[in-house]
């Protein structure tokens, strides 16, 4: 439903009732008792749900997860999966996970931890969430959501339509920020073309996938344009020096305007673009962030 009704009923004909019997269905059907399971990722906006499901599951109560709204917020559909991931950061081989989802109905999965994940091993939630930069001002995140009309100036009104099949063509480029690397000499570029881009190869149908997106590089230039619209001006942005080689022309998040300089380490990060409000459509696309330890 569109419409949230009273929290206790919510919490107790809903929470307590549809997902105790939902997990006991699966847990039976699997042979699998409750008291074995390591970790319970089950989101609720309401305090203190999770651990009154828990004990009517018969879950351990240490089994129950940080719901990560403190630091993270509610993130809707993806929050299972959200916590899912928080919890493979600290699974151990062996560990079962539990984890639910209610609203419409609820769905429930159980995993259990074959291998050392690796995920503590990569930047994942737990480094995501300590790179956040944190904001007190109300108004802007009114803005940022859309919730107050705000007066944009001319330079946000340039309607920035949405190619799609283009962006279907190349979605490998786009989204995955794929470029080549020539056979013949090792050259990096982005974009993949059909020739080589070092004037001594220009080599034809020579290039293998290279993961730009996995890279990380330098600022060899950077400036700060105050005129073009940016939802949080100024935009910043320059020209990227990749290690391995290659360069490109980047848009700059996550900076300190105090920090940034040339040679300044930078990852590649996975962000909005921009937004086709007449198509209702969002742009993603890389752009460079500082390089944190």
């Amino acid at each position: 439903s569109d419409y949230g009704w009273e929290e206790r009923w919510i919490r107790d004909e809903g929470y307590l009732k549809i997902v105790p019997r939902t997990v006991a269905g699966l847990l039976g059907r699997l042979g699998v008792a409750p008291g074995s399971i390591a970790h319970f990722c089950m989101p609720a906006t309401l305090a203190r749900v999770g651990a009154a499901v828990a004990k009517k599951c018969g879950l351990p109560e240490g089994a129950v997860r940080d719901t990560l709204g403190a630091v993270c917020g509610d993130t809707g559909a993806a929050h299972p999966l959200l916590m899912l991931a928080a919890a493979l950061e600290d699974a151990k081989p062996g560990d079962r996970i539990l984890v639910a989802g209610f609203g419409e109905g609820c769905d429930v999965m159980l995993l259990e931890v074959a291998q050392a994940s690796g995920a503590a091993a990569r930047n994942g939630v737990r480094g995501t969430l300590a790179r956040r930069s944190e904001s007190g001002n109300y108004m802007r995140f009114l803005a940022f959501n859309g919730k107050i009309d705000l007066e944009r100036g001319m330079r946000a009104e340039v309607d920035k339509a949405t190619a799609l099949t283009v962006l279907y063509r190349n979605r490998e480029m786009i989204e995955g920020l794929v470029g080549g690397k020539c056979r013949a000499c090792a050259t990096v570029q982005y974009p993949r073309q059909r020739y080589c881009v070092n004037p001594d190869c220009n080599a034809l149908d020579s290039q293998d996938d290279y993961l730009f997106s996995e890279r990380r590089g330098q600022v060899l230039s950077y400036t700060a344009d105050s005129l073009t619209y940016s939802p949080d001006p100024p935009t910043y942005f320059g020209m990227v020096q990749f290690e391995g080689g290659g360069r490109m022309l980047m848009d700059f998040t996550d900076v300190d305007p105090e920090a940034v300089e040339v040679g300044l380490p930078v990852r590649m990060m996975f962000r909005i673009k921009d937004a086709d409000a007449n198509r209702g459509f969002v742009r993603y696309f890389w752009k460079a962030a500082p390089a944190r330890a």
